[in-house]
């Protein structure tokens, strides 16, 4: 320690502790913190006490306690994160390379055991159960038995990873979603660590391989998403290279309305930030209304910072964040956070005066109204009256009244619906077709809502809208109404303690009488494991290409994901799920029509269901118990009988089996020698896709179903693996050989170069052949041709998806040149080697001409530094050259250096070695 006079004595409870005295530092000729963002302070705390003079040094240190609002250029810091938090789906695949990586130490003549996290890292098996069992009572069973089925080979090596590797504990199958259990129990807020001789106290902080990480905010804890390279490299000691941040200040005022949720507030600031454009800026909010917010609340709206394109959405510690903790039974915790933060400057107040920000966003919680968002992306908010005209605009219609018929749909010759058209306008009853579901007849129509889930972390953490949606199927069910047989019903809490609350209020038998029984703990359908519809249905959709709907309280919506034949998917809080699933269509103004009749033919508005906010916060203060917190996490690292009756053998080295379909050693060190070969320019390289703008991750790596005809399942078939046993793409991630197949795979993307052919296609050069885009990739691989991706605005925006990027390299691409990236993307695209380039501003692959068929070359890549430039030209078949610059995102020092090295993984490998 370089300053031993800021290490401080904190007396708590009788027990004497330390800490790194942050309103000392000015006195020392650093910055004074008084003016500093909350979220700036933390990073003051973690640089201080990591100051060593080499990786920490007095340039650093005072570089961020003299934040400034805005950076011309990035200023580098290496940051420390405490503690890694990781869910199923990404951190398989980061377990199977830290095998792999103790298989290459081996190899070179080294210890294995030195690849060993460094810091704690817990592992929350979340993403894997599907609802294949839904609206009965046994479905949790069933579905629980059936990812056993599927996953017991993924779950055995975590298991393994627990039993050999030091610093890693696993949250089994079963148990609730990592952010919520994160929420709920694993974060710290204040780290007590015992040192040679004292306790050491410090502000928990975490990376997460999940972008929602920052859920975590909610309660004063400073994290985000990042990819599995970045997260493996941060368990193996190395530090998280980040520049210094702009912080947007979002000021809270008022009090919400009567009727308004936390998910109406957080899909409207999702709208209003992602209009801002606050990508890979930290978001801090403060001010009057904060008080307002409950710390579900908070978690709800930290939760959707992905959503915003920031990195951060930061609650500083309050009051509120104190009484959460001994809510869920964490009270030492409370006491120990209170009087640290209290006594270094991180305990918000109220007052606002000296702190400065980038820029403020004044945000009014009284204007906000009830809300749903969609149809495929979470920033595109409907306000609950505008649903029924806002669908109609999806299908290029609009509804009229007519004398003898209620309401017709009036189709455009131009607008692409399905329906027969002629040279004149064509009015038409709304399209429905019938089917059979168990022998009773059905029909549903465009708009029917197929799909109604109560979902995901981002809403089943908050028991206000849960046990308001209990109360509304209360008040439902007492009306008579039911739910139609064509909506897929399912409930999948985040946590244990939710169905002990929803029990102890008298609620799950009204939320089971409408089809919502309990199914998983578990992500489910946000992630894409809605399960199968009905046969029957699914055949209608495809049959007559139906625009049908889901509705769901998650946080992710994009093309394909919710379910592959689902066009239209609705974000919306679990109130309005239930409302949308009785109503059984997205199409309806649920504020001036009936959500359906009751048995005696009086029409049942949703203002006559909708609970009371004091019936709500009775049931909460009656209910939501420090008991039920402290009974249903105490044993929350068990498991169930499944887990214990998994393998746990103890070994170095994964034992590889060379038959298994879900967990293969990946080829990234084969061949590594000791030293990385310099960067060379390149030649002769190819575009394998072209896109547009706002190409997601889900697009990239696809999530969900495996498609039987395309590559990954054509695959899987000659592996002699049956449909019905292909799983989804996230339980196969510690497969190479599947997930390279499934890279740029999405039924939904569009290649340009694919001629309008929907899907994972492309054009190969020179044979202008139309083939699956990992064919065209082996083919050029066998030729020795390097390929880049030409793309758009906001690439790779969504999940936190290391086979993006993973998937990116395998494919054999070398650089991607875009308009803008989402933050975690563009990270991981370095972290596994691949070059982030961007068009100057204004320009683009449009702009300049750019259609993927030319042959292209890179020169400036033997002198790459941060945002240096590259100069592209661009031979088009006759001849003609397009020259223009763009600018390498190599954003620090260590992102060139983990270019040269060809990733983050070879580089720490290299390094360990010569330890």
């Amino acid at each position: 320690m370089s300053y031993p006079a800021l290490l401080k004595d904190l007396l708590i409870n009788g027990t004497s502790y330390r800490y790194h005295a942050l309103p000392e530092l000015s006195g020392l000729g650093f910055g004074s913190i008084d003016r500093l963002p909350f979220s700036i302070r933390i990073l003051v705390e973690n640089l201080l006490r990591r100051h060593d003079g080499v990786i920490v040094s007095d340039q650093d240190l005072a570089a961020i306690t003299n934040w400034r609002k805005t950076y011309r250029q990035p200023v580098e810091i290496a940051y420390h994160p405490a503690r890694v938090l990781m869910q199923d789906f990404t951190g398989v695949p980061a377990v199977v390379d830290l095998a792999a990586m103790r298989d290459a130490v081996r190899a070179l003549g080294g210890e294995p055991r030195r690849v060993n996290p460094q810091v704690p890292v817990e592992l929350v098996v979340d993403h894997s159960v599907q609802i294949d069992c839904s609206g009965t009572v046994d479905s949790l069973g069933t579905n629980v038995a059936r990812e056993y089925e599927r996953n017991g080979e993924r779950y055995a090596l975590l298991k393994w990873a627990q039993k050999n590797f030091a610093n890693f504990n696993v949250v089994p199958p079963n148990s609730g979603i990592c952010h919520q259990v994160n929420l709920e129990h694993l974060g710290r807020v204040v780290i007590a660590e015992q040192r040679e001789n004292y306790r050491l106290l410090y502000p928990d902080t975490a990376v997460g391989l999940d972008s929602h990480t920052p859920m975590i905010n909610g309660i004063g804890v400073m994290a985000w998403g990042v990819g599995g390279i970045e997260a493996e490299a941060v368990m193996l000691g190395q530090p998280y290279s980040m520049s210094i941040p702009e912080v947007i200040g979002v000021r809270l005022l008022g009090r919400p309305n009567a009727g308004v949720t936390a998910t109406d507030i957080v899909l409207t600031l999702t709208q209003r930030l992602r209009q801002y454009h606050v990508v890979e800026k930290f978001v801090e909010f403060f001010g009057p209304g904060l008080a307002n917010l409950t710390v579900p609340d908070r978690a709800t709206i930290a939760n959707m910072t992905p959503e915003f394109g920031a990195t951060l959405g930061y609650f500083p510690i309050d009051g509120r964040t104190i009484d959460y903790l001994r809510l869920t039974n964490r009270g030492l915790q409370a006491d120990i956070t209170e009087a640290y933060a209290r006594a270094n400057g991180l305990l918000y107040l109220g007052a606002d005066g000296q702190r400065e920000y980038t820029d403020i966003i004044d945000f009014d919680l009284t204007t906000i109204t009830p809300c749903l968002a969609g149809p495929a992306r979470p920033q595109d908010r409907v306000p609950l009256a505008a649903m029924k005209s806002t669908f109609a605009g999806i299908l290029g219609c609009s509804y009229e009244r007519d004398v003898k018929v209620p309401e017709i749909l009036t189709f455009q010759q131009e607008s692409g619906c399905s329906e027969p058209q002629s040279s004149e306008c064509l009015t038409v009853h709304r399209r429905e077709f019938a089917c059979e579901i168990n022998g009773a007849p059905v029909r549903i129509s465009d708009g029917s809502v197929v799909i109604a889930a109560i979902t995901s972390c981002t809403n089943t953490s908050n028991p206000f809208v849960l046990i308001g949606a209990g109360l509304l199927a209360r008040n439902a069910v007492r009306r008579g109404l039911k739910v139609p047989t064509y909506v897929k019903t399912s409930f999948a809490p985040g946590s244990k303690v939710v169905v002990r609350y929803l029990d102890a209020a008298g609620l799950t038998p009204y939320l089971q009488a409408l089809g919502f029984h309990l199914a998983a703990f578990g992500c489910t359908t946000c992630i894409g494991n809605s399960g199968p519809l009905h046969p029957a249905i699914e055949s209608l959709i495809e049959q007559h290409g139906m625009n049908v709907a889901a509705v769901l309280s998650g946080n992710r919506n994009f093309e394909a994901r919710i379910h592959q034949r689902v066009r239209s998917n609705f974000l919306a809080s679990p109130l309005l799920v239930v409302a949308f699933a009785i109503a059984g269509r997205i199409d309806i103004d649920l504020e001036t029509e009936p959500l359906d009749c009751d048995p005696n033919g009086q029409p049942v508005f949703l203002s006559q269901l909708w609970p009371s906010t004091a019936e709500i916060e009775a049931l909460i203060a009656s209910h939501v118990t420090s008991e039920a917190y402290a009974s249903e996490y105490r044993h929350i690292f068990d498991g169930d009988a499944f887990w214990q009756k998994l393998p746990a053998e103890e070994s170095t080295t994964y034992p590889w089996q060379p038959d298994s379909a879900y967990i293969r050693r990946p080829p990234y060190f084969d061949g590594l020698t000791p030293d990385p070969s310099p960067p060379v320019d390149i030649a002769g390289a190819r575009v394998l896709v072209r896109l547009g703008d706002t190409v997601t991750t889900d697009h990239i790596s696809p999530a969900g179903t495996i498609a039987e005809r395309y590559p990954a399942g054509l695959h899987l078939v000659a592996q002699g693996i049956s449909p019905d046993h292909f799983n989804s793409y996230g339980s196969r991630r510690g497969n190479h050989e599947v997930m390279i197949r499934g890279t740029f795979a999405n039924i939904r993307i569009k290649n340009l170069l694919a001629g309008g052919k929907e899907g994972g296609f492309t054009r190969k050069f020179p044979e202008n052949d139309i083939v699956f885009i990992h064919e065209a990739a082996m083919r050029y691989q066998a030729e020795g041709v390097p390929l880049l991706v030409l793309a758009g605005r906001e690439y790779g925006t969504g999940s936190s998806r290391d086979w993006a990027a993973k998937g990116t390299r395998l494919l054999g691409i070398r650089m991607v040149i875009a308009e803008s990236y989402e933050r975690i993307h563009r990270n991981n695209l370095v972290g596994m080697g691949v070059l982030p380039l961007v068009f100057q501003e204004g320009e683009s692959a449009d702009s300049l001409g750019l259609n993927g068929t030319e042959i292209y070359s890179f020169s400036g890549l033997t002198n790459l530094s941060p945002r240096s430039t590259i100069t592209v030209t661009a031979r088009k078949a006759d001849g003609r050259e397009i020259i223009f610059p763009t600018i390498c995102r190599l954003d620090t020092e260590i992102d060139v250096l983990y270019y040269r090295h060809g990733g983050i993984l070879p580089y720490v490998l290299r390094q360990m070695m010569r330890a």
